[in-house]
């Protein structure tokens, strides 16, 4: 299954981090983040719980980039 997330994010850089942090999530199966766009697509391992994996994957990217917003 895949979603889109609004974003929110400074940085290209920024962006590419919270993409790595969102790739090495438990329960996620694939992951892009767009600057330009302020989106993130994320695909699930088949049979995760999308809301809680989101969880996790919205405090990975905090760690990486503090001021980032992931729109649940």
């Amino acid at each position: 299954m895949k979603k889109t997330y609004k974003i929110e994010v400074d940085c290209a850089n920024c962006a590419n981090k919270m993409e790595d942090a969102a790739r090495k999530t438990a329960g996620v199966k694939e992951a892009t983040v767009n600057f330009m766009t302020q989106k993130m697509i994320v695909e699930f391992d088949e049979g995760a719980d999308a809301a809680s994996v989101m969880e996790n994957v919205a405090a990975a990217c905090k760690k990486v980039e503090d001021d980032c917003e992931i729109y649940l």
